[in-house]
């Protein structure tokens, strides 16, 4: 393992007071200041998740059609109300919504929502006053918000120049820049190689006497936008969480293609409701689901004030989603699953995720989890949790992602390798953050040549080996870096700070904060 991490780029700075990380501080200006690995790698810029990229506030986008509960199915009354506003003409980005009565809906069918500019919207997410949409029938999700992502390659690619990226960066070099221009969409690639595997240890997975391979592809990828463009520098609008380092990819190097990507829709939005599935003690894998809400290849939209009840996977921001606000959304499990794979509360498989202010209570539950191969920045600001369950990202190195002012006080907050949990997850997640968290527990583990912080934590922070089959332990893995464990850190909040630093105080007041005082 590389030792590189711990060669701090902190200058000649004065020692830093108490209850302050070495990794990010504010500066005697009140600015932040960043320390950097050997190689530059760097706590990442968490700001930019959340609709529209961050401090944009939520619309409100005015009703056209209202729809009231019946005594019988209401799945195709909703649906034809659905398709009526996704016929009418966007005016600004947005078409109208749908507005649901107060009152039970039962629908025994998925409700999808498949266009731009529409909105589904209750009279309230509570249980007395407010609009229920009780599941019926066969297990089904309750809501799908999706759109069909499809991705072209315009003119040549080029290639990545630089011998190592890092992570929290935003400017890269590539061999010819003469047909890029500020605004392109990118795709940069960075190759999945057995030199890459080796060194992270995830080349020698098995179970019951097989290979069970990490990660199952030859490439990871990141999509980003292009800020402005000086001779074969590119600076990206948005930084990278992973770093990329050209010596695990001999005789190759990173394609670097300018893309369209169309397919998405944008500025769907689902609010001030409640759905509701039959409590249940679900076997997963076997028995078959009631979920809550999907959504997938959406960009720029949001999950706003909705309660979940017995729903087994609640929400899930799938593939292809960028720019998504999940606000004040709450997840009651009455129920526990009854095998040891266990549900996700909020499962997140996109970009510039901001899942803030949410809760739920359950036992034998992901409250939180990042999916596989994505790179952030995804965010879970100031959500609470009560129940045995844990915020864990779940599978095969996504990167980027911050947990801040987040509370587990009976569970547990995990940056970890999960080993051959699941189908052989190994290392779930890199260059991640937590930030002034309270839990149960904290297991901070550090990747090869990589970081993951724990900085303010209140809780136990946890050694463990990597899990593997068959039960056998091996040493503890090594440490994240824990700093004023304990003890809370300036600033309060991460992102916040961050947002505030880049956008000002109207963009905390945009997203419902108040500026620090």
């Amino acid at each position: 393992m590389r030792l590189r991490w711990f060669a701090f780029a902190l200058g000649c700075a004065a020692p830093l007071a108490l209850a302050q990380s070495k990794w990010v501080h504010p500066g005697p200006d009140g600015k932040l200041v960043y320390a950097q690995s050997s190689t530059g790698d760097r706590i990442v810029d968490f700001s930019y998740a959340g609709y529209r990229g961050g401090g944009v506030a939520l619309p409100v986008v005015a009703g056209k059609v209202t729809v009231k509960p019946t005594e019988g199915d209401d799945t195709a009354a909703i649906q034809a109300a659905l398709d009526e506003v996704a016929k009418l003409p966007l005016v600004e980005g947005h078409r109208g919504a749908v507005e649901l009565a107060a009152g039970v809906f039962h629908c025994s069918k998925p409700l999808a929502m498949n266009a731009s500019g529409m909105v589904l919207r209750g009279a309230g997410s509570g249980e007395k006053s407010g609009t229920t949409i009780q599941l019926t029938g066969d297990p089904h999700v309750g809501l799908e918000v999706s759109g069909k992502l499809a991705q072209r390659i315009l003119g040549s690619p080029t290639t990545l120049s630089d011998a190592y990226v890092p992570s929290g960066g935003s400017v890269i070099h590539v061999a010819d820049a003469s047909s890029i221009h500020a605004g392109d969409m990118f795709l940069i690639v960075k190759p999945v190689t057995p030199e890459w595997l080796h060194f992270m240890g995830m080349d020698a997975l098995e179970r019951g006497g097989k290979d069970e391979h990490w990660v199952g592809v030859k490439e990871l990828t990141a999509r980003r936008r292009v800020g402005s463009v000086s001779g074969n520098a590119i600076t990206l609008e948005v930084p990278l969480t992973d770093d990329i380092d050209a010596k695990f990819f001999p005789g190759e190097h990173p394609v670097v293609s300018h893309i369209e990507v169309t397919g998405q829709i944008a500025e769907a939005g689902v609010e001030s409701l409640r759905i509701v599935a039959p409590a249940r003690s679900v076997a997963l894998g076997k028995d078959p689901e009631f979920d809550g809400i999907v959504m997938k290849d959406a960009v720029d939209s949001w999950i706003r004030e909705v309660n979940l009840e017995d729903t087994t996977n609640s929400v899930r921001i799938e593939s292809g989603t960028e720019r998504i606000t999940v606000l004040k959304v709450d997840v009651q499990q009455k129920l526990p699953v009854t095998t040891p794979a266990k549900p996700f509360d909020f499962s997140v498989n996109g970009s510039q995720i901001l899942i803030d202010r949410c809760s739920g209570k359950g036992d034998e539950v992901f409250y939180m989890a990042t999916q596989a191969r994505e790179q952030g920045p995804v965010v879970f600001l100031r959500c609470k949790f009560s129940g045995n369950g844990h915020i864990q990202p779940h599978q095969r190195w996504s990167t980027g992602l911050l947990v801040d002012g987040c509370e587990v006080p009976g569970g547990g907050i995990d940056l970890m390798n999960r080993g051959t949990m699941g189908s052989g997850h190994g290392w779930a997640i890199g260059w991640s953050v937590l930030w002034n968290d309270a839990a149960g527990s904290f297991v901070v583990q550090q990747p090869p040549g990589t970081a993951n912080w724990s900085v303010g934590g209140r809780g136990q922070h946890e050694s463990q080996p990597m899990p593997t089959s068959g039960g056998k332990k091996g040493a503890p893995l090594p440490s994240g870096i824990v700093e004023s464990a304990g003890k809370p850190v300036q600033p309060a909040s991460l992102y916040l700070e961050q947002l505030r630093e880049r956008l000002g105080d109207a963009a905390l007041a945009a997203i419902g904060y108040a500026p620090a005082k």
